[in-house]
């Protein structure tokens, strides 16, 4: 037997087309009910359980109980980053789902990948802040610059001291699934995407398990003066 991480157990827990979709359903960054992510998973609350089960084993989800009601959420941001690269590996090899739903554009243009902003949008971001100076990007290595933390500061009121976390880096590359480029990740894409939220600019979908990201119309106004158009 070889030595090492056991890639083939995490597999085999992602593997499954039911705890593959509650999984998705996590990557909104919202804690769900069992319920809730039977539904997602479509199928029995029993069934559910038993992978919910397995799945808290595995150290992918954890549970939070509030009150009489039992939530879970990934039990990391690794976790999603992680995810949301397998979709973008399913997207480039054609394995894609067959039906698409009417929110498919929407999900497209802008969505959440845990907490942080994904989609279009996100890549949008990633590229307009690497050309304003305001991040190095080279391959899969981003850095934020002295000009940026002077721009976020002064922009959107985020200080460096905001981002210090003891086991997140400040930034990261998280390939995006449906632009096949990628978006930022870290602490920075978590403080960008909550004061997006903060300022009223943007808003998450209510929808259980939606990951679509709308923003209004002062908010794309804003967006856009700070990050530029979306055609590239």
């Amino acid at each position: 037997m070889k030595s090492g991480p056991d890639i083939a157990m995490v597999a085999a827990l992602v593997g499954d087309p039911a705890r593959a979709n509650i999984l998705t359903a996590l990557l909104s960054g919202k804690a769900l009910t069992a319920s809730e992510l039977a539904q997602e998973a479509g199928v029995t609350p029993q069934t559910a359980s038993s992978h919910l089960s397995k799945l808290e084993a595995g150290g992918l989800i954890e549970p939070e109980k509030q009150g009489r009601h039992r939530y879970y959420r990934l039990a990391d941001p690794d976790i999603a980053d992680v995810l949301e690269g397998l979709a973008g590996l399913a997207a480039r090899t054609g394995h894609m789902r067959v039906r698409t739903g009417p929110k498919e554009p929407a999900l497209r243009r802008a969505r959440v990948c845990y907490d942080h902003l994904a989609g279009d949008l996100g890549v949008q971001m990633l590229d307009s802040m690497t050309k304003q100076k305001l991040l190095r990007h080279r391959k899969l290595e981003i850095t934020l610059t002295t000009e940026g933390e002077r721009f976020l500061n002064k922009q959107l009121q985020i200080s460096p001291e905001m981002l210090a976390h003891p086991r997140r880096p400040i930034c990261k590359a998280c390939l995006d699934w449906s632009e096949r480029r990628h978006h930022l990740a870290g602490t920075l894409g978590a403080a960008l995407m909550q004061r997006f939220t903060e300022l009223k600019w943007a808003a998450r979908d209510a929808a259980p398990g939606s990951r679509v990201v709308n923003f209004t119309r002062n908010g794309e106004k804003h967006f856009t003066r700070l990050f530029g158009s979306a055609e590239r």
